[in-house]
């Protein structure tokens, strides 16, 4: 069996010792090739850019939102202290942390589709979270983004969510 991981910027192979030479340079080129494959497959499609970022919201509002969610504006934006992401309903702009640049394409979108539902209920109650649920990864994504935050020291989630939620708006607080 040939197998083979990344450990940090090596690719690593696993190759069987009866292997010849060839053989093995053969399985080396074909198993980097296939491990960069599958890394350009989870990679999110909005990593590139705030161009990206936008257009990958506007398919996933479509997709899961039934096209209702349409963001004035989505950019990448520093590390934020408190939150993965952050949606300011009133002015329809989406905010989404540098820190989520590396992490699975599916996780990104679950962020999006989000914030996403920020702009059609703006708190976390049950109807925010069945718009939110639409979403297939949502559980996944949630257990991987308390991973993250854990892993790295950071209190980046909330108790009513796994984006270290958006706190409400003054007026609401209280």
């Amino acid at each position: 069996m040939v197998s083979a991981r990344r450990e940090g910027d090596t690719v690593i192979v696993f190759i069987p010792g009866w292997m010849s030479e060839a053989e093995e340079r053969r399985w080396v080129d074909e198993m980097v090739s296939r491990l960069e494959r599958s890394e350009a497959k989870r990679r999110s499609p909005g990593r590139h850019g705030d161009e990206a970022l936008q257009k990958r919201c506007l398919e996933l509002s479509r997709k899961y939102l039934k096209g209702k969610a349409t963001p004035a504006s989505v950019r990448w934006v520093p590390p934020m202290r408190t939150r993965w992401a952050s949606c300011t309903p009133e002015d329809r702009t989406i905010r989404i942390s540098e820190r989520l640049r590396e992490v699975p394409g599916w996780v990104v979108d679950y962020v999006l589709v989000h914030e996403l539902a920020h702009l059609l209920v703006p708190g976390h109650d049950d109807a925010f979270w069945s718009l939110v649920r639409a979403y297939p990864r949502t559980e996944r994504a949630i257990g991987y983004l308390e991973g993250l935050s854990a892993a790295a020291g950071l209190d980046l989630v909330g108790t009513d969510g796994p984006e270290g939620a958006e706190e409400p708006a003054p007026a609401e607080a209280g």
